[in-house]
This record gives C-alpha cells, structure tokens and sequence, in this order.
C-alpha cells in the first residue's frame, strides 16, 4: 500500500496528510482519523442488504499498515468510530485492537457513537464527549463555524469532504480530500464505504484531494 504525504502548517504544529485518509502528527507520534464507521456493513446486512464483510476487512487492513508505518504511541479518531448496534463487525474489531494493547485510542464521540456506550467498557477506548483540547489543537467531529481570530486550530470530521473533477464531455469523477484553511482542518471519511460531498465550506479553505498514488493541492 503505497502511502504518499503532503505537509501542511497548523498554527505551530506540522501535520503530514496521507492518500491513505489520515494525517500523522509527527510531534507528538499521533494518527488523527475520523467516521471509521465499525459496525456499518454488519448493520446493512442486518437490513437485508448483502454488504460483504471484506468492506470492513480492508478499511482495518489499511489501518494495520499504516500503524505499522507510522509506529504511532496514540490515534485520535474524531468522531463515528462506531456506527450502530453492537453486531460481529464490532466483535471482530475487538480482536483486532486486543493486537495493539500498548495503543491509545482516543474517541472524541461524534453523532453515530452515542449508541454504542456497551462498546467502550470493552475496550481500552478514552471518551472525550465534546471536544479534546490539546497543545495548538481543538478536535471536534462536526465542523464549527471557525473565526480568524480564535486561538486554536480545529480539526473536525463528519462531512466526508471531497472534490469533483469535470473532464471531457460529461465526464465526473470523485474524490475523497482534506479541505484546509488557517484555522481548521476537515479530514476524509477513513472508511472506504462513505459517500462523498462535493460542497466546499467556504472560499478560504483549500482541497487536498487524493487517489491511491498521489496527493495535490486543488
């Protein structure tokens, strides 16, 4: 799995954006994702849609590799580490995460968590309910509306952000990206089974878009 990286400045901090749906705080050998959305696939075949099982498999697959090409001490996942109910999804990634017991894992609760509180007592899961405030940082699931003159930087997840190239004809392609401005960072979806929007916040923020060989500013 090739993993390429584009610096950004955040404030103070250096934050490197992956192709691979994170970003690696060197400083402080942290991994940042958001909307894992565990459970998911097993919730939609519960619904009677016949969702494979191999659509959580490689997201955790992904997640594996870069963990062990980071080496990091902690991962904030900010925000929809979890989806729905408790369901084998979820049983499976407990065994997953008993292979990274030296791995803190800081969940700041985002709107699909709320419902899977039997999860937490689980696993080794530190729950931020709001907000996680740390040197230079604020992370926080939704986006907030961010004024110049705050003092933190935010980084958010939730909208699944990404970009709509127009070729030839009616031509379209999609692609997941970081959306960034001086104050905030917006992160992709981690999972690969998330749609995508298109809509950027505003024009002060900049696209980081990626595919599976490349990241580039737009």
């Amino acid at each position: 799995m090739p993993i390429y990286l584009e610096p950004i400045q955040c404030n103070t901090e250096q934050l490197l954006l992956t192709n691979q749906r994170v970003a690696y705080w060197k400083a402080q050998k942290t991994l940042i994702l958001s909307d894992v959305h565990i459970g998911k696939t097993a919730h939609f075949r519960k619904q009677g849609i016949p969702i494979p099982f191999k659509v959580l498999l490689r997201d955790l697959e992904r997640l594996d590799a870069l963990i062990q090409h980071f080496k990091p001490e902690r991962l904030i996942v900010v925000g929809d580490l979890f989806h729905a109910e408790f369901n084998q999804d979820v049983v499976f990634f407990q065994k997953w995460m008993s292979t990274y017991q030296s791995l803190e894992l800081v969940l700041v609760k985002g709107n699909h968590d709320g419902s899977a509180v039997k999860l937490y007592e689980n696993l080794n899961i530190k729950i931020v309910e709001n907000q996680l405030e740390t040197t230079g940082f604020t992370f926080v699931h939704d986006s907030p509306v961010v004024q110049d003159n705050v003092s933190t930087f935010y980084i958010s997840g939730h909208t699944h952000p990404g970009v709509l190239l127009k070729g030839k004809g009616k031509q379209r392609i999609k692609l997941p990206c970081y959306q960034w401005s001086t104050r905030q960072l917006v992160l992709p979806a981690f999972s690969l089974f998330t749609g995508l929007n298109t809509k950027i916040p505003s024009a002060a923020f900049k696209n980081y878009a990626f595919t599976a060989d490349s990241i580039f500013e737009m």
